[in-house]
């Protein structure tokens, strides 16, 4: 296995990552105008796995370590999602 094909799972599972947690950003976002609200987020939610899990299926073409690639980019993308969403401690009122 070459190094290029890890390397591009990677990218893979960052795209897969981005397009997960952007549209659970936009999910939310909409979901403050909807009038069915659980099966706009359940909706939501499938159709973000279901590409999620196709694509990662279609990445690992049976590889554990373009998988594993892949997983690393989908959670590099969670981990800085996270870090970008984080509501400041200051403005939370501590009781």
């Amino acid at each position: 296995m070459s190094e290029s094909a890890l390397i591009l799972a990677l990218l893979a599972g960052i795209a897969l990552g981005a397009i997960f947690y952007g549209g659970l950003w936009w999910t939310v976002r909409s979901s403050l105008s909807c009038r069915s609200l659980g099966v706009w987020l359940i909706g939501s939610f499938l159709v973000r796995a279901a590409i999620a899990l196709v694509g990662f299926y279609g990445v690992s073409q049976g590889d554990w370590r373009r998988l594993l690639a892949c997983l690393v980019g989908f959670l590099i993308v969670r981990v800085g999602v996270t870090r970008l969403t984080r509501i400041p401690l200051a403005g939370i009122s501590q009781r």
